[in-house]
């Protein structure tokens, strides 16, 4: 239809359904993501990309094919399943186990009506051996010439599977030139298209940690603090959850960087958010280190309740205070203040909670310092 109504050729057309399919991939995909996002599902997102990459080519591929299965021109769309399938592989970087290979080419064989036919298993055997090695090109992705390998390979693989096609339709030499020539322009519009959404997607992930994290001790900061506190506290009202937090300044510190200069405070900043992150890692992972301000750090506990707090938040106390900093051969010795709450029926948004670990802070400082105010 496209050239006996448009004037366009197959090959364009072809172009365009190709790009199409693989935006609509990436749109379900982001779309899927930002759903397990939005419940608070942890996943491991690798998985969760080969999972439905390989559903999502599985029924692009089958539902094309089984318009023509069982045809003379059963061939036609070999080109697409050759993409996608160099999209699993090398794209998704998607790892499947030979013995699995062989009942999914028998299936698809058995789908495709060529079960028997020798240049069907020839086209089968050459299929495995191409997904292997497109496999082993990207785990060497990192060398010299990437695209190159990733091109010769199908030269190499997709003459060998245009010949067993050419064999078994009986197809012109033409034929097979032609649909050879489309296969690797294919592969080219492919490499460029997915690196330049990978090239997009890392843009972002660079640009949302600048936005999330504090540039001078790694850790989250306020944008952070405040994003996370609002999920954390809608979760724990609406369902009766625990939720405590935990605030802490360095005390004297002004002092610090009037007397030893602001490069001194900035060691003693990263020094501080070192300890009380190992702190957590060897505690709970869950648990979460905010910069919320100068010298002010937060940490939220999720369904932690207000004893159960007490043990992370004794051994950041005592990690701290028992920690000095060497600057230009002089010791600084640190103490921290520190204001402990959990989340109560009296908090009506999360700055109602924030104000009262706040107010334990200010308790601390104003009693003397270094010493923990919970209740």
């Amino acid at each position: 239809m496209t050239w006996s109504i448009w004037r366009v050729s197959p090959f364009i057309s072809g172009v365009f359904f190709i790009l199409g399919v693989f935006t609509l991939y990436q749109v379900m995909y982001d779309g899927l993501k930002t759903v397990l996002r939005a419940k608070k599902i942890k996943v491991d997102e690798d998985k969760i990309n080969s999972y439905f990459g390989v559903i999502y080519m599985g029924i692009f591929i089958i539902s094309m094919q089984a318009t023509i299965v069982g045809t003379p021109v059963s061939w036609q769309f070999m080109n697409f399943q050759l993409i996608a399938l160099v999209f699993c592989a090398y794209f998704l970087n998607i790892h499947v186990p030979y013995y699995i290979f062989f009942p999914i080419m028998v299936a698809y064989m058995f789908f495709n009506g060529s079960l028997g036919y020798w240049e069907s298993w020839c086209h089968g055997v050459t299929l495995v051996a191409y997904y292997s090695s497109l496999n082993i090109i990207r785990r060497r992705q990192h060398s010299d010439y990437p695209f190159v390998a990733y091109i010769l390979s199908g030269v190499f693989f997709g003459s060998l599977l245009w010949f067993f096609m050419l064999i078994k339709f009986d197809l012109a030499w033409s034929t097979l030139f032609e649909e050879l020539s489309y296969f690797i322009i294919f592969q080219v519009l492919l490499y460029s298209y997915v690196t330049m959404i990978l090239r997009d997607s890392k843009l972002k992930l660079h640009l949302l940690e600048f936005a999330n994290h504090d540039a001078l001790t790694k850790t989250e900061n306020y944008a952070a603090y405040v994003t996370e506190i609002r999920s954390l506290f809608d979760l724990s009202t609406k369902n009766n959850l625990h939720l405590s937090m935990m605030m802490f300044d360095i005390d004297h510190f002004k002092h610090v960087n009037d007397t030893y200069g602001h490069l001194a405070g900035d060691k003693v900043l990263r020094h501080v958010a070192e300890i009380v992150q190992t702190v957590i890692d060897e505690n709970d992972p869950t648990v979460k280190l905010f910069r919320t301000g100068g010298e002010e750090f937060n940490v939220i506990f999720p369904g932690y309740d207000l004893p159960s707090t007490e043990p992370i938040v004794r051994q950041i106390f005592m990690a701290v205070n028992h920690s000095d900093v060497e600057v230009n051969g002089k010791t600084i010795s640190l103490t921290i203040s520190v204001g402990v709450s959990t989340i109560s029926q009296a908090d009506l948004e999360p700055n109602d909670f924030y104000a009262r670990v706040d107010g334990n802070l200010y308790h601390s400082k104003k009693n003397g310092r270094t010493q923990i105010t919970a209740n």
